[in-house]
């Protein structure tokens, strides 16, 4: 019951003052340029009707104020409002005029909006003003109201890409890699499916549907990714050579534990170096003679988004973490931030 009742108050907007402001003087002047337009070709061409139709204002309303709207788009406008007061007018000629007519105007306004694609909630302003007026002139369809949507348009087109607005409208770019088309395809039929579900008219676009889904899941997924730290996802404990170990020893070690790189400490388990196999096969006395000196290493708390591109654009495959001393307390492999990305990954 509370959440029934809680439908009957005003939602919240994320709107600032300043795109509100923005969409009241866009709704001022797109009214004023089309009134001004209309009354000066009414007066040029002698027409007796007004100049200036009521639906407009609420055609303004969505043209300035939700311009990426499908409702919003040109050929809803211009289609939605002159086919609804023609069908009016044919109510009308072939009905009456009436109370009764006007409401089978609407319905049928509504349905042919439906089967061109050009539904607009002011369309059906459009019809009950026409079959109110007991209009059964066709010309009415063309002027006023046909010119008046073709003003208000115009007047839109100019205004909202002047101010940032893209109108008509493009959709929405969802941030997903090209490699990643399956999952878009898979999420894209996911979507088509809830919506044959729902089974209702959304005043927002398919596509810009989809990809504010997807932006969604990306920035969920950068959020869990920033809070992971090296310390979450390393090889505690790891084992290290000692700068004078025989390389045969260091080769062994790799083998018996598996791991394509050692880090090489010194009594206190401070980090001096690190040692491939590669390494070990040169020639040398001693695992300090063969060792890579002071190499890159991570911190516990580096975030793990911060590794990425030392994986896959500096080349390295694996990085000591350490301390403050630079005493040595784990590794990090390409594996682990692998995994990592794909437990995220699938929890998004």
């Amino acid at each position: 019951m509370r959440t029934w009742l809680r439908g009957f108050l005003p939602p919240a907007t994320a709107v600032d003052a300043r795109e509100r402001l923005r969409m009241a003087v866009g709704g001022a002047l797109g009214i004023a340029v089309t009134g001004f337009a209309a009354h000066a070709l009414s007066r040029w061409l002698g027409a007796a009707s007004p100049w200036l139709v009521a639906p407009l204002g609420a055609s303004a309303v969505l043209v300035f104020c939700a311009p990426s709207s499908p409702m919003a788009q040109p050929w809803p406008v211009i289609a939605g409002d002159t086919l609804s007061a023609l069908v009016a007018v044919v109510c009308v000629r072939w009905l009456g005029h009436s109370d009764l007519v006007a409401a089978v105007a609407v319905g049928a306004a509504i349905a042919v909006m439906m089967a061109l694609r050009c539904l607009h909630p002011p369309g059906g302003a459009s019809a009950l003003l026409t079959a109110l007026g007991g209009v059964t002139d066709p010309r009415f369809a063309l002027f006023p109201v046909l010119v008046d949507t073709l003003l208000l348009v115009a007047a839109g087109l100019l205004f909202n890409n002047a101010t940032g607005r893209s109108y008509p409208h493009r959709p929405i770019e969802g941030k997903r890699a090209a490699s990643d088309q399956a999952s878009r395809d898979r999420l894209g039929g996911e979507l088509d499916r809830l919506l044959a579900r729902y089974n209702q008219v959304f005043d927002i676009t398919r596509d810009d549907l989809l990809a504010l889904v997807e932006n969604t899941q990306l920035q969920s997924y950068r959020r869990r990714l920033d809070d992971l730290r090296c310390a979450d996802v390393m090889s505690p404990a790891p084992i290290a050579a000692r700068p004078g170990m025989p390389p045969w020893e260091a080769t062994a070690l790799l083998r018996r534990h598996r791991v394509k790189a050692l880090p090489v400490v010194d009594g206190e388990r401070r980090l001096v170096g690190i040692v491939t196999p590669t390494d070990l096969a040169r020639a040398g006395a001693s695992v300090g003679e063969l060792m890579t000196r002071d190499p890159r290493v991570a911190a516990e708390s580096m975030p793990l988004a911060a590794l990425i591109p030392l994986f896959a654009g500096a080349g390295h495959h694996h990085l000591p973490v350490v301390a403050p001393g630079r005493r040595l307390v784990g590794m990090v492999t390409e594996s682990d931030l692998v995994a990592a990305l794909a437990r995220v990954g699938g929890a998004s």
